[in-house]
């Protein structure tokens, strides 16, 4: 009986002792639940999105967050609903093939020095998938200014975002509204614009920004190459659509009459033979402004309007002083016979003119080879 009631007593005991220990074991976990998740599985070799809701498990929890070596706390939530209506979430893309170094749990030790960082160190990862894009970025202005020391310079997930990737041009306002995170100032000139505000209207037939600076490749638009080539791989590209400018009534002559002005042809010599250089001879927008443009019809803006036109000239011409200065130069509107009646009929005299002399001419040195031809062949056979 005394053994019998030593095992029992030890039994009891190793009983307690385990439900003491579990009980510290739960309390502990319970106070890491809050700051760090529990022990996870490794993740399997080919991952899928299910493998999602094993990442979700922490990081759904808006609570998540780190603190970068300067002090910053760095939130480490994800919006379960903005991953799953992601772009990426739609093709079922798991966390693990964008975070490729992060297989379970414990993650590998990460100290960001900044909350910007973070987002240098990350968006590389967009190039696994994207590679052409990406090629195309180091070319462009952003990546040059990241290059030189500018670490605000835009990235992948600057403009597209990081787990709620969206399709970036649905509707196409959109576009604006990414570029203007960093350039606000411009999107408020834009947004008032004649583009901006038809755009605003999803008008399919306006351009956005990427229409003239382009997507992932964009050029420096101060330098001379960019505004040389402006009229026509940029306003030509939509001003000289007739499919396009056929709605508004708008003329798809701007640009040939531009380039056959002193103006353009000049601009245009530049492009061709000098294309890093300077002139100062106007662009498109040197006239109808850059990321302000307004109807010609307007009244505090317009080019229509003569005092409107009168002071747009004064920037390269400043002894200009009257409206005569403005209202001689024609503008892009081509003559009529009942607009510019003079301009109009000395051109269609010359139209007539010049092909007439011209045919005269040719047609006397065919009757005079023809003679000369004629009286060789009479001499041959005399002799």
């Amino acid at each position: 009986m005394g053994r019998t009631k030593r095992r029992i007593a030890i039994g009891l005991l190793t009983t307690l002792m385990m439900l003491i220990l579990v009980a510290i074991v739960s309390q502990s976990a319970a106070a890491h639940a809050s700051t760090a998740p529990a022990a996870l599985p490794t993740m399997p070799p080919t991952p899928t999105g299910a493998d999602n809701q094993v990442c979700l498990g922490c990081h759904s929890n808006p609570a998540q967050q780190m603190k970068a070596a300067n002090g910053e706390i760095i939130s480490l939530y994800v919006d379960p609903d903005a991953l799953k209506n992601s772009v990426h979430g739609a093709q079922n893309i798991a966390c693990v093939m964008c975070h490729t170094n992060i297989s379970g749990y414990p993650h590998p030790e990460y100290k960001p020095a900044d909350r910007r960082q973070v987002t240098l160190d990350l968006y590389q990862a967009c190039k696994q998938c994207h590679g052409d894009n990406y090629q195309k970025t180091l070319d462009s202005v952003h990546q040059k200014a990241l290059a030189s020391g500018d670490r605000l310079g835009a990235v992948c997930t600057d403009c597209h975002g990081a787990h709620d990737v969206r399709p970036p041009d649905q509707p196409r306002w959109r576009i604006a509204l990414t570029c203007s995170k960093c350039h606000d100032a411009i999107f408020n000139q834009f947004k008032d614009s004649v583009h901006g505000s038809a755009l605003q209207q999803d008008n399919p037939d306006v351009p956005s920004c990427v229409d003239c600076h382009g997507v992932h490749s964009i050029p420096d638009p101060t330098t001379a190459a960019f505004r040389l080539k402006s009229p026509t791989e940029m306003c030509g590209k939509c001003h000289t659509d007739p499919k396009r400018m056929g709605k508004y009534n708008i003329s798809t002559s701007v640009l040939n009459t531009y380039v056959a002005d002193f103006h353009g042809t000049t601009v245009t010599l530049f492009e061709k033979q000098s294309p890093d250089q300077q002139t100062n001879k106007p662009v498109c927008f040197d006239c109808h402004g850059v990321h302000n443009i307004a109807s010609v019809q307007d009244p505090q803006a317009g080019l229509e309007i003569k005092s409107n036109m009168l002071m747009v000239c004064q920037k390269c011409h400043p002894d200009a002083t009257t409206q005569s200065f403005a209202a001689s130069w024609m503008s892009h509107y081509e003559p009529s016979p009942t607009k510019y009646p003079v301009v109009y009929y000395i051109n269609l005299f010359y139209k007539i003119f010049i092909p007439v002399i011209l045919g005269f001419m040719a047609l006397m040195v065919i009757l005079d080879a023809a003679w000369r031809i004629r009286n060789r062949a009479a001499g041959q056979k005399e002799a």
